[in-house]
């Protein structure tokens, strides 16, 4: 008998505990809305002049006559090995 009087204590307890964290889950859900994520423009793709590697427009190395490389590097190497 008295064991049974300690598992329904514990049952109770354990009740209790559960309702309990249910409600603080449910209260941070309702104070702390998750924002929108921002949804991204799309960038213009270039392909890079010297090696074909395609990249955003935006970090992409341009020369003097509009074509697009992407370092610096391939900038330089495309320039030398034009006449």
């Amino acid at each position: 008998m008295k064991y049974l009087l300690v598992l329904l204590v514990i049952v109770v307890a354990v009740g209790i505990w559960r309702n309990k964290r249910r409600a603080e889950v449910a209260e941070r859900k309702a104070t702390a809305p998750t924002p929108a994520p921002a949804l991204k423009q799309p960038q213009n793709m270039v392909a890079c002049a010297h090696c074909g590697l395609h990249l955003p427009q935006a970090d992409a190395v341009a020369d003097s006559a509009n074509q697009y490389y992407c370092s610096a590097e391939h900038r330089s190497l495309a320039q030398q090995s034009r006449p």
